[in-house]
């Protein structure tokens, strides 16, 4: 456990950014192989779109660095949230717990609350118009909802009290998780299922993105699924009945056009 907090505690944006790329590549290539569903499109034109989002979102991230670290150090100099308040954890349980806690609000409620808010939802839905969704789906994210999502981490920091490796531990596993239960691929069902009942698997996320309510409310996690189970938005359906994309953006434009797309948080009406 040292060696991961050190690691963490020294980790540079190239190795981040390798973590970043690599899962891409991983998950690409398995989806290759053997695919979820044949696509009828040009997979390195959907990904250059969903890259695109990507980038934004390194530059919003790199942008706001210096205050995700100010937060960081200020909450664990001041004993601030919920683990500096608990004596004498060994470091796993620490990390284990921390790993809930920045999960719980920087993922789940960050996720819950802008499919709640209108304002929030006009941002968010830039993510939902993939109609195919894959493992590059995972960082299609309008810049916008890059801010909030920033946000709501430095909330969780606050409330958690984690220190920054332990921010840096959670954000690499949060990308890695994202890209393996977007990816189009399919487990073996009862490996799935069973996966399912403490971590986000990717039958379990793609319901989250049928294209009708209630599927579209429901499954926010990220990494584990209990908050789903907890708080009661787990939901199932067939891969088969699953159909990809948003009921109120169904122009191809919406979906294959990046000006489109950047403008789809400002437009009048957004149901």
């Amino acid at each position: 456990m040292e060696t991961i907090i050190t690691y963490f505690e020294t980790i540079s944006s190239l190795h981040r950014g390798l973590i970043l790329a690599g899962g891409i590549a991983l998950f690409w290539i398995i989806e290759n192989s053997t695919p979820l569903h044949v696509f009828g499109y040009k997979k390195r034109n959907h990904a250059g779109i969903n890259i695109f989002f990507t980038l934004t979102t390194i530059v919003v991230n790199f942008a706001l660095a210096g205050l995700l670290l100010a937060t960081a150090n200020y909450a664990f100099e001041h004993n601030l949230g919920i683990l500096n308040q608990i004596p004498d954890l060994n470091n796993i349980v620490y990390a284990v717990l921390g790993l809930l806690l920045l999960d719980l609000v920087g993922a789940y409620f960050a996720h819950w609350v802008q499919h709640r808010i209108p304002v929030l939802w006009r941002f968010h839905l830039i993510h939902h118009t993939d109609a195919y969704v894959d493992t590059t789906t995972a960082n299609r994210h309008h810049p916008g909802e890059s801010v909030i999502r920033f946000i709501c981490t430095i909330l969780a920091i606050l409330i958690a009290g984690t220190p920054m490796w332990l921010v840096f531990l959670y954000q690499s596993l949060s990308v890695v998780f994202s890209q393996f239960n977007h990816a189009n691929i399919q487990l073996p069902k009862k490996l799935d299922t069973f996966i399912s009942y403490f971590l986000v698997s990717p039958d379990m996320h793609k319901v989250h993105h049928h294209y009708i309510l209630p599927y579209t409310d429901t499954n926010y996690g990220n990494i584990f699924s209990i908050w789903d189970r907890i708080f009661g938005t787990f939901s199932k359906l067939s891969n088969s009945e699953i159909v990809y994309g948003i009921d109120t953006h169904q122009n191809i434009e919406h979906q294959s056009d990046i000006k489109s797309m950047l403008k789809i948080p400002f437009q009048k009406k957004i149901k």
